[in-house]
């Protein structure tokens, strides 16, 4: 459908179609790494300025770890995805794929309600699932603070995501192609 100047409409919806979520292991992503990161309380939107990649700082944010980094095993994978799955059966949500990595998690969800919501969720009940099983002690941090969330809001990008998440963990960027 185009609008009345010839441009595809599609953003007609509240909510995307469906959400593309990574969140990491707490330590295992610090300012200053060559992946990059962006400062907090500034404006992140797509294209605008990443911390630059900086051995003292990631040093810096080493040593204010307050435990080292989490990595997953296979033992806590099973876990992490049986609790996620336990979310969105229970507060349904549509999980179209999720793949749980070493040190971060994949996830498209279709849901009506913001990412952020969604990520929060996900890291409660596998904390909790975690911890339930003796997988991590009590006083572990396992997450790192926020997540990306990107909106999913055609079909073609529902179906990039899906084939990223599950097929291409490799070090390839994810990019919508229009």
């Amino acid at each position: 459908m185009l609008d009345d100047y010839g441009f595809e409409v599609y953003e007609e919806n509240e909510f995307p179609i469906a959400y593309l979520l990574t969140f990491r292991t707490y330590g295992t992503w610090l300012h200053g790494d060559a992946k990059w990161s962006v400062r907090r309380n500034a404006n992140t939107a797509y294209g605008t300025p990443k911390v630059q990649p900086s051995v003292p700082l990631r040093e810096v944010m080493k040593d204010e770890l307050n435990h080292p980094a989490v990595i997953l095993n296979p033992e806590h994978h099973k876990h992490i995805e049986a609790a996620i799955k336990e979310v969105c059966e229970h507060r349904s949500y549509k999980l179209r794929a999720l793949n749980v990595r070493t040190n971060h998690v994949h996830a498209v969800v279709s849901a009506w309600l913001k990412p952020e919501r969604i990520v929060n969720e996900f890291k409660a009940y596998a904390t909790r699932r975690l911890r339930s099983e003796h997988l991590i002690a009590a006083d572990t941090k396992l997450w790192s603070r926020g997540a990306s969330t990107r909106y999913l809001w055609k079909p073609r990008h529902v179906e990039a995501a899906i084939d990223y998440v599950l097929y291409c963990q490799e070090d390839i960027p994810f990019e919508f192609k229009d």
